[in-house]
């Protein structure tokens, strides 16, 4: 084929004006020293704050320090495959994670990668990490309840979604069986949960996951596990990362809880990061940012307006403490953050008062509004009564003679204390709760004697289902205690003690 003269020039000009050089420009830098999973790198001009850095061999890192000549990152990965003079790569990307409804049921790590055996998932999207909280205007007041299923909660330190609630105690008092409890409970509540495990042992979180997927309540669960074998920057990034996960269904109009199980691990391995980095410690060594690092996340937290949605993304925080101190850094910190707390005392646990709620130390700052008409009927005396109870228990361990209305309110107090104790992963229905604390706060209990008080309630339960369903169904729909049902209930319970008590 022969071409004109004219034609080359042409076709030259097309050739040219197609040209791609190839040239991609990237921001890089080299490693001036690395070691405890911190590097620190020179020449990365452009970097940002909690931007995605690419080391050699497939490890990652967060920017955190930006000096004047070196910029200070931690490591998600083994600091071993990083060695000095290595070539750094600014990727542009703020720290994300995948969210969606593909990590629902999984076990994911802090970069929310499946750690679970099971097929790699894909992601609707990613979600930074760091989000602002929502503002005033997107928000509305908490009014709907988040049903625990712990009657001794639900009853008194009622939780709503949009609220964060600390659950605080000592180790070994139960926080984590009432966070699974509350989980348990949400089957069917249109409630997306995401337990953030920080610092705990394997076996704990491998005990949590086994103790979901027999209830069955991974079918809308999250599992974020960075445990004590994890470094410390991937126990730091995790709660933030359950938080962007639980954003993703709240900015749906879905409603999520997430809880951080434990923040005070938390705080530690953000101690640990930040003197690395060489951040000036504080009191008890801590940053100087540890409760804006708390606050920030906690704030997250929300019930949006008809607006936006009207989802929720609930925050149960843990936080351990040593001996029963609630002045300690951490603890007062993260109590003035959140919206009241659930206080799980040692004494009461080892007492055989399981779940060990302390109820004069305990406080939800929302209350009454995040309660059912029916809870909030039949819940009102009983914080009083277990007040003056406790009172009057102290007095009467010393055996003096006691007045007739002293002795009524200790032997209330008594059989109230038992209705309140519950088994592990056995967490009650709406209608369950109120059916029982109205027998024991209007005085229907005083003769079952303590010993028996098991028995009659679950018998109870039994007889009610059977002999006026209507009861528990109305309570169950109308979330109300209508006079009429009353009065239904009030002749079941006279009906069932003619029999037990026989």
């Amino acid at each position: 084929m022969s071409i004109s003269p004219a034609e080359i020039t042409s076709i030259l000009k097309a050739q040219i004006a197609g040209l791609d050089s190839g040239v991609a420009v990237e921001t890089v830098g080299t490693v001036l020293q690395v070691g405890d999973g911190v590097a620190r790198i020179h020449g990365l001009r452009d970097c940002k704050v909690s931007e995605m850095l690419e080391f050699p061999n497939g490890v990652y890192g967060i920017a955190l320090n930006l000096e004047e000549d070196n910029v200070g990152a931690i490591l998600l990965g083994d600091d071993r495959l990083v060695k000095e003079g290595d070539t750094v790569k600014g990727t542009g990307r703020i720290i994300s994670v995948p969210v969606g409804e593909s990590l629902i049921g999984r076990v994911v790590n802090a970069l929310g990668q499946p750690v679970d055996g099971k097929p790699a998932f894909k992601p609707e999207r990613l979600a930074p990490i760091e989000a602002p909280a929502p503002n005033v205007v997107e928000r509305q007041p908490v009014h709907e309840p988040l049903q625990t299923g712990i009657k001794a909660v639900d009853a008194m330190i009622p939780i709503g979604r949009g609220q964060r609630e600390l659950i605080i105690g000592d180790r070994q008092t139960g926080k984590t069986a009432l966070l699974v409890d509350a989980i348990i409970n949400q089957k069917g509540q249109n409630m997306i949960c995401i337990y953030v495990a920080i610092g705990q042992k394997m076996s704990t979180v491998k005990s949590v996951q086994r103790a979901l997927e027999e209830a069955g309540a991974m079918d809308y669960t999250i599992i974020v596990s960075a445990p004590a074998s994890e470094q410390a920057a991937m126990q730091f990034l995790a709660p933030f990362a359950g938080c962007a996960m639980g954003e993703y269904f709240r900015d749906k109009g879905q409603h999520a809880v997430v809880m951080y199980d434990d923040l005070y691990k938390h705080a530690t391995a953000w101690r640990q990061v930040s003197l690395l980095l060489r951040r000036p410690p504080g009191r008890e060594a801590f940053p100087g940012d540890i409760f804006n690092l708390h606050s920030r996340l906690l704030e997250r937290a929300a019930k949006m307006s008809k607006e936006k949605g009207s989802g929720s993304l609930t925050a149960l925080p843990v936080v351990e403490i040593q001996q029963g101190d609630v002045t300690a850094y951490i603890p007062t910190n993260v109590i003035s953050i959140t919206d009241g707390q659930v206080y799980l005392e040692a004494d009461l646990f080892n007492a055989g008062i399981r779940p060990a709620v302390n109820v004069g130390l305990s406080v939800s700052r929302v209350g009454g509004a995040a309660q059912t008409k029916a809870m909030k009927k039949v819940a009102g005396r009983l914080r009083l009564e277990m007040a003056q109870y406790r009172e009057l228990a102290a007095f009467a361990q010393f055996g003096s003679d006691l007045d007739k209305a002293t002795l009524a309110t200790i032997t209330r107090g008594e059989r109230l204390v038992e209705i309140l104790k519950q088994p592990q992963y056995r967490p009650a229905s709406v209608e369950d709760q109120v059916m029982v604390i109205y027998a024991g706060v209007n005085r229907y209990l005083d003769k079952v004697p303590v010993a028996k008080i098991k028995a009659w309630e679950e018998q109870f339960l039994k007889h009610m289902r059977l002999a006026h369903p209507e009861v528990p169904t109305s309570i169950s729909t109308t979330k109300q205690l209508a006079p009429e049902i009353e009065e239904k209930l009030k002749a079941g319970i006279e009906e069932f003690n003619r029999t037990f008590l026989a």
